[in-house]
């Protein structure tokens, strides 16, 4: 039988999706089911003296309304989602509370929750709550947050330092003494949403008398919320199930644990022994669903005449916003990646979190790496020009060499592991993007002929690398039914990764089926107990591993009761059409079902320590991440009136190891690109000194559409990990976080009589209009 990894299978959940038949939160409906809106903060920074929700609970079709002070002893604020690293690091731990109790810290903070018949009527009933507020100063700018009289976010901290951490290579300061070239730069990078197509959502349901929660939960991390759920409620977890359906994308901001709503829906069900749902609407998204990217940096990278880099150092500030629930995670990537795919022997880094009158921080997809990437990359472009070397060249002169790998960083990643890239052979990469794009072509010929018309084009390519893969561990259970089915049930989620066909690519070829033959079941923890989330590009390599040890126990006992009942040798045994066959004798088989009911008697006696049925359950955790990389090259022309862009062409060579299914890998490259793309040209959010959120809405904060996606060519190289069997790397975030180094240096290639620099992102038409004109009249 023909093996199915590797094959460019279509993905057969799609006729669920497309048929409106597949699963999603506000699909659930329960009968009785009660309705909650939440009543959100309108201002930054205030203190709460009082609330009367006596007009709102009296409103017709409302069931109930609860505060903060309705909890009573139930009220306390969220877990921390990640710890802080061992070591000399300062770590000030303030996580969300589920209703605001003394302070409102950002707009869109809950205050209190009504529930109803429908949601109109909660909705209309929220108007009725009356809140006293009294207005504090606000902390809106980064830059300031961590002046000595700037108001604090939280009044028991002496400033609004959340954190501070220091990561050293080398010698830098001797290395900067030897440097010929000396790049030094401030780079803003500032905030942008997720913006998933479906918005988050909880429905609660408390069974009284069979004391079990169930929850439905747009969430990419079941199993956590369960454990947490139990935990705070006084459950076993074996009481409450958690249901990740089909979700609209997740991006990220839906592993956070727990949102205020999704502790306070569940606690509401149990109250009122009903059912409850709570859908967020846009507005809420805006305000609500935590956001990334806010850092600012003062960066510097030394370099010899020849153009090898002698080191790079960069002191930063990260904005987390209210709370901190995720810990050093993204400032940690940013500092893992600001060194790229390059050999840097001497690295110096300080980060100091602050908190701001923000909506809450946590990866958004890229989750720090991009921020990484543009600072190595802007500089090294700078450097370029001030040494006139080709951009190709000198990052070439600089790849880790394939014979260094395992290349061990020195430093800590988000795991609070050594960072080590276990993998890779970046050069040829490069080579295929070089040739794919035509870049000599392009630079040599088409360029200065499309100049001379008075076009503006220009052309970028750009590196990167991405950790991927963390653990700690997923897990998978496998079986096959009497009817030669496959079952497999697995913790991870799934946001549109494909999962319902890779992962049965993986156990099809194990056991000799057709893919359409295996069933699988994410993101429901009643059907598998323990795991830890979709997210930080980890499903292909840890949750895909999981799943292959699985079947390969499942293989073990398929041959050995089928050596027993043909009466061959397990080494003479081959699986194919969901049979068992003798090799060189077809004749003699049997299917997979039927060895199923013999491995599951009804009567009779068996052998001491025989096991019934095909079934095995196996985990798979990696010693550390895999490193991916891979190279971008685009060609854009900019109209100088309107400063729209128009990509050409935009290529991405990829190494992200074994690739278990390229249609459904180059899906997830388009989709990440068509973020980066968001992230490099379109989509900021914008604060006002107030803190205020100014344009949330999707009129007012632009999300590409098709028009804005060019057709995005996609070539693979292979660099197999050896840290895993499969020997896969992720690739989620592949396409997202290269996009504004990518961006920056074509469009200053596109101006090449304009003498400027890009030093922060996102762009808009508008803000390189500005830089160009500040440019033009010598500001």
């Amino acid at each position: 039988m023909k093996k199915s990894i590797g094959e460019r299978i279509k993905r057969n959940e799609d006729p669920r999706l497309l048929t409106g038949r597949a699963l999603f939160v506000d699909d659930v409906q329960l009968a009785g089911m009660l309705h909650a809106a939440f009543l959100r903060s309108d201002y930054a920074h205030a203190r709460i003296k009082g609330i009367d929700a006596s007009a709102a609970r009296e409103h017709p079709g409302v069931v109930a309304v609860f505060t903060a002070e309705d909890m009573g002893e139930d009220w306390a604020p969220g877990p921390s989602n990640v710890a802080p690293p061992p070591g000399d690091v300062v770590f000030h731990s303030r996580t969300h509370v589920p209703l605001a109790k003394d302070k409102v810290r950002y707009v869109g903070e809950p205050i209190a929750v009504v529930v109803a018949e429908s949601r109109y009527i909660a909705e209309d009933a929220v108007e009725d709550i009356f809140v006293d507020l009294e207005m504090l100063d606000v902390v809106a700018d980064l830059e300031t947050a961590l002046d000595p009289d700037a108001p604090l976010v939280h009044d028991d901290l002496d400033s609004n330092l959340a954190a501070h951490l220091i990561q050293d290579k080398g010698d830098y300061q001797a290395a900067r003494a030897t440097a010929d070239v000396i790049v030094t730069r401030k780079i803003d990078i500032d905030r942008g949403a997720a913006a998933a197509m479906e918005n988050r959502g909880v429905v609660a349901d408390w069974d009284e008398k069979g004391q079990q929660l169930t929850v439905w939960d747009t969430t990419q991390a079941p199993i956590p919320i369960r454990n947490g759920l139990a935990a705070r409620h006084g459950l076993s977890q074996s009481q409450v199930r958690v249901i990740a359906p089909f979700i609209g994308g997740g991006f990220g901001p839906k592993i956070l644990l727990h949102y205020p709503e999704e502790i306070m829906i569940p606690w509401i069900s149990i109250q009122l022994c009903k059912p409850i749902k709570w859908i967020e609407d846009r507005r809420e998204n805006f305000h609500a669903t935590t956001q990334e990217r806010r850092q600012v940096h003062e960066a510097e990278m030394l370099l010899t005449r020849e153009g090898k880099i002698l080191g790079v150092s960069h002191t930063f500030l990260h904005d987390t916003g209210a709370y901190d629930p995720y810990g050093l995670t993204i400032p940690l990537n940013t500092q893992s990646h600001a060194t790229g795919g390059y050999h840097v022997p001497n690295y110096h880094s300080e980060v100091k979190v602050a908190f701001t009158n923000k909506m809450i921080t946590t990866p958004v997809r890229g989750a720090g790496r991009p921020q990484g990437i543009f600072l190595v990359e802007r500089l090294l472009d700078i450097a370029a020009k001030e040494l006139e070397m080709d951009p190709v060249e000198i990052r070439k002169l600089n790849f880790i060499p394939s014979e260094a790998f395992p290349y061990e960083r020195e430093i800590i990643d988000q795991a609070f592991s050594p960072l080590i890239f276990d993998s890779g052979n970046y050069q040829p990469v490069m080579d295929k993007a070089v040739e794919t794009i035509g870049y000599h072509h392009f630079i040599n010929e088409e360029q200065p002929r499309l100049q001379a018309e008075g076009k503006h084009v220009g052309i970028g390519i750009t590196p990167f690398v991405e950790t991927t893969g963390v653990g700690p561990y997923e897990g998978a259970r496998i079986n096959i039914e009497p009817s030669g089915k496959i079952n497999v049930a697995t913790g991870v989620g799934t946001q549109g990764q494909g999962h319902f066909t890779s992962f049965a690519q993986i156990v099809a070829d194990q056991l000799g089926v057709d893919v359409g033959d295996v069933n699988l079941v994410t993101g429901d923890s009643t059907e598998f107990h323990w795991g830890t989330g979709t997210f930080a590009s980890r499903g292909a390599v840890v949750a895909a591993n999981a799943i292959n040890a699985s079947a390969k126990i499942v293989r073990e006992k398929v041959l050995k009761l089928a050596s027993k009942i043909l009466e061959a040798p397990e080494e003479e045994l081959e699986l194919e059409d969901g049979y068992v066959r003798v090799a060189d004798i077809p004749r003699m088989s049997i299917s997979l079902g039927d060895l199923a009911a013999e491995a599951n008697p009804l009567r009779g006696a068996v052998e001491p320590g025989t096991e019934p049925g095909l079934e095995a359950t196996a985990y798979f955790g990696p010693q550390y991440g895999a490193a991916a990389f891979g190279v971008h090259a685009m060609i854009i022309e900019v109209d100088p009136e309107t400063m729209m862009i128009d990509i050409k062409r935009y290529v991405v060579a990829e190494d992200c190891g074994t690739i278990l299914n390229p249609l459904i890998l180059e899906g997830q490259i388009h989709g990440g690109v068509a973020m980066g793309i968001g992230n490099a040209y379109f989509e900021q959010l914008i604060y006002d000194e107030n803190a205020q959120l100014l344009n949330a809405s999707l009129a007012d904060y632009l999300v590409p559409t098709a028009c804005e996606i060019p057709t995005i060519e996609v070539e693979h190289l292979e660099t197999r990990s050896p840290l895993n069997p499969l020997g896969t790397k992720g690739v989620g975030e592949a396409g997202t976080i290269p996009v504004p180094s990518l961006f920056a240096q074509a469009i200053e290639n596109a101006f090449p009589d304009h003498d400027f620099e890009i030093l922060e992102m996102p762009l808009s038409p508008n803000k390189l209009f500005e830089i160009l004109h500040k440019k033009e009249v010598g500001q």
